[in-house]
């Protein structure tokens, strides 16, 4: 993996992570809320062989820190074309995954000549039309503390049949993150609201869903297919939050069968 660190228009530094074939089709994997692009650690390399997959860590995780000043999906889907812009991208496909898919409406919304097909993983339209997680999970994610949360928040993300202790997944959060970065992250997501818009997108789009995610519930998904015209839908039976990683080797082979079908012949 080459990294590097771009300044981006307002003088941010923004750590940039590529791997894979500099000749092959960019695709951009957008990570979770309060993430860095070590999020994708355990699936980039099943994108490598054939894509030029490009991460950035989001302000406020891992390498890109600084001030953070006023944050939205909106400005962090500047902050992914600004990326693009700097490693000589003109179009790339979007893998975002719930707030990365946030972040990846508004790419395709705001800069829909920069993306030629697009993947929403367990996200949301976001606003007064979108489904909410139960009450309790957002209490206890605000309430529980220490082993406590990370015990709940692993649930969250995973089935019982998942082995893989907690404290090697990397899903749960940049640890190095602030208590403001991270309550700056909530911000953005709870912000979002794409809906009015959604009809606008154009890119080729999958929504991939697992039926059994309480984080972000599955209602969102046939929303968010319902808006898009002519996009395609894949929910994983029994998939929680992390059902992408949990379920890879059904969720990866599909989304690289839409891409290799959507993206244009060279």
């Amino acid at each position: 993996m080459r990294e590097h660190t771009i300044r981006t228009r307002d003088g941010f530094p923004l750590a940039i992570q590529v791997s894979g074939p500099e000749d092959g089709p960019a695709l951009l994997l957008l990570q979770g809320q309060s993430n860095s692009h070590e999020w994708w650690a355990e699936l980039r390399e099943d994108f490598s062989p054939q894509f030029r997959t490009i991460t950035f860590d989001y302000r406020g995780t891992g390498g890109s820190r600084g001030e953070l000043g006023e944050l939205s999906t909106t400005s962090f889907a500047a902050d992914a074309a600004e990326v693009l812009d700097r490693l000589g991208v003109e179009r790339a496909a979007a893998y975002g995954t719930s707030m990365g898919g946030r972040i990846a409406q508004m790419l395709a919304l705001d800069f829909p000549e920069r993306v030629s097909a697009l993947v929403l993983g367990c996200t949301t339209p976001g606003g007064p039309h979108s489904v909410k997680r139960p009450r309790e999970v957002g209490q206890s994610l605000a309430r529980l503390r220490g082993q406590e949360h990370t015990r709940y928040l692993f649930d969250l993300f995973y089935t019982p049949a998942w082995t893989v202790p907690s404290e090697y997944s990397k899903l749960l959060g940049d640890a190095t993150m602030t208590p403001a970065e991270s309550a700056a992250h909530l911000r953005i997501s709870a912000g979002h609201n794409a809906w009015d818009r959604l009809p606008e997108i154009s890119a080729p789009t999958l929504i991939v869903h697992g039926d059994d995610d309480r984080m972000n519930p599955v209602d969102n998904a046939h929303i968010l297919h319902e808006r898009i015209a002519g996009s395609q839908m894949l929910i994983l039976p029994e998939g929680r939050h992390g059902f992408f990683e949990e379920f890879a080797e059904v969720v990866t082979p599909a989304v690289l069968r839409f891409l290799s079908e959507s993206l244009p012949r060279s």
